[in-house]
């Protein structure tokens, strides 16, 4: 199966954002894949209000990314927010939500973990999803993860567990010393310790791209990757805009599992958090 990971920088203006995931969803079925990702974060970036723009996932702006999907045949999975619940004290929040869409595909995941490191408070706007989520497509089992999700392998060997061969990453990677290399690390090591495919889909570098961002806020170092079950970077992008492709293989995966068998070889009657 041929994917594409869009590496692209969007703005304060959820349709101008839309009109990029139609022209790069074009763009990805033109170079031959069934399934595009588009990064966190694409209705609107970071570091603008995100409550008045929250809708649900059948809403006006979701049911356009499912008619270009439609329209092209494939797959879009694309970065978009829902509305939540308040909190405590009344202040309105939002879900950081991945949307799923294409033939036979409608689904959608919540981030689990929720970015509250780095000086950033990613909970004081955001609620926290609950559930883990996979789904298959054309023969193949995608799980769904998103940015700061990376740190956290028990979610991608959940995926794997459950028989997913691939896990997409649509990320807004906050920029700082020393963060492409923990992400580029972070990807190799989660195919790594869980034999999977990892198609990391991060917002490009806004100004690399002309686009004005607001400081302070996750916008985006670039560096997409898509990565093999055995940590080989297949492709990597830089800080523009730029389309990946890449073919992965159901047969690959089980060769890489039969090889490094870290997920059978997991010990599961030991209490790793228990008391010492």
């Amino acid at each position: 199966m041929r994917i594409a990971a869009a590496q692209i920088v969007t703005g304060e203006d959820p349709q101008q954002n839309l009109e990029l995931v139609r022209q790069w969803t074009a763009r990805a079925a033109a170079a031959g894949a069934e399934l595009v990702v588009f990064p966190e974060a694409t209705q609107r970036a970071f570091g603008h209000r995100l409550t008045p723009i929250a809708e649900a996932v059948d809403g006006p702006w979701a049911q356009e990314v499912h008619r270009i999907a439609k329209r092209h045949g494939v797959v879009v999975v694309v970065g978009m927010f829902t509305p939540a619940s308040p909190t405590e004290e009344g202040k309105p929040r939002v879900r950081n939500t991945l949307l799923g869409v294409g033939p036979s595909v409608v689904v959608s995941y919540d981030k689990l973990h929720l970015y509250d490191a780095f000086g950033f408070q990613e909970s004081q706007n955001v609620e926290a999803g609950d559930r883990v989520v996979q789904f298959p497509t054309r023969g193949l089992t995608f799980g769904l993860a998103t940015c700061y999700d990376i740190r956290f392998p028990q979610l991608f060997h959940a995926h794997a567990r459950a028989g997913a061969h691939a896990t997409l990453v649509p990320t807004s990677w906050a920029p700082g010393p020393g963060k492409v290399e923990q992400w580029r690390t972070l990807a190799v090591a989660r195919a790594l310790d869980s034999t999977q495919y990892i198609i990391a889909c991060a917002q490009g570098v806004p100004a690399a791209a002309g686009v004005d961002a607001p400081e302070g806020a996750p916008t985006g170092v670039g560096h997409s990757m898509i990565v093999s079950p055995t940590g080989e970077i297949l492709a990597e992008a830089g800080e523009e805009p730029e389309l990946l492709v890449a073919d992965i293989a159901a047969e690959t995966v089980e060769k890489a599992r039969s090889a490094l068998p870290v997920l059978a070889n997991a010990r599961s009657d030991i209490d790793y958090f228990g008391a010492a």
